[in-house]
């Protein structure tokens, strides 16, 4: 009996190291595709978009040289429907302003008139103050826009050089992250925009820190905000308006930057 007793109570030690072993395995194994999962969407998916988002950029300055401007406009004709995407409010609210306010001179015939093709890049969105240049794309849609690392054209809100509001957006984390540094813009930074008709430079103007992600005043054609009072601008003209969430690594919020229009040269 007591040989007995000793055998079975060896035995117990042998079976609670072998269910630890188990149960360290498994933690570990976990660990590690936590950590994969982590460097694939930190820095695998921002490496495969902004070497795409640059091919992009490449081709087309390729094909805007190869094949120059006739001043019929930027874009091919066309339009659908499309998923929105984290960085973007809901809306507009209002349609485009008229020509005058910030911008007082009408913008050159050059300015692009007709609509592009639905996930079309179609112009080159450069800022200096952060290093950026990046493609600028019809729509908002995450898989064919804002993950291949482009920015993404609001397709309610006017085109560059026009009247209203040329309304932007852009991943602040992965993919590419273009619009990460956004918050560090500066009234009376330049933001320009290149397409195959011409080149328009717009100024930093105002910054909205924060907003409700359901804010589509701030892309509205007079953009103001339609929850953080007073922020924003009260009579029509040629703005630019770039979006992106905010605290960094959420999507709670939304961080926007408005600019206006100071000139335009065709290409």
């Amino acid at each position: 009996m007591r040989a007995g007793r000793r055998t079975h109570v060896g035995r117990r030690p042998s079976a609670l190291r072998r269910a630890l072993w188990t149960g360290a395995e498994i933690t570990v194994t976990l660990g590690v595709v936590l950590l994969l999962l982590v460097v694939h969407q930190l820095w695998w998916t921002n490496r495969e978009a902004r070497a795409g988002a640059e091919r992009k950029v490449r081709a087309l300055e390729h094909e805007w040289a190869a094949t120059p401007s006739d001043g019929q406009g930027d874009g091919g004709e066309g339009s659908a429907s499309d998923q929105t995407g984290d960085e973007t409010p809901a809306g507009p609210s209002g349609g485009e302003g008229a020509g005058g306010g910030s911008a007082r001179r009408a913008p050159a015939a050059s300015a692009p008139r007709e609509t592009p093709r639905w996930d079309q890049a179609y112009a080159v969105l450069t800022i200096p103050r952060l290093g950026l240049t990046v493609p600028v794309a019809e729509g908002v849609g995450k898989q064919n826009v804002l993950n291949k690392g482009y920015v993404g054209h609001y397709p309610a809100t006017a085109q560059p050089g026009r009247p209203g509001n040329f309304a932007l957006a852009g991943h602040r984390n992965t993919h590419g992250e273009p619009f990460r540094y956004i918050n560090r813009l500066r009234k009376g930074d330049e933001v320009q925009v290149r397409t195959r008709g011409a080149v328009y430079t717009y100024v930093v103007d105002k910054t909205l820190a924060q907003t409700s992600a359901r804010d589509g005043g701030v892309i509205a054609g007079v953009p103001r905000s339609e929850v953080v009072r007073g922020a924003g601008y009260s009579e029509p003209g040629y703005y630019i308006t770039l979006t992106t969430c905010t605290p960094e690594y959420t999507s709670r919020y939304r961080l926007a930057v408005w600019g206006k229009l100071r000139s335009m040269r065709p290409r």
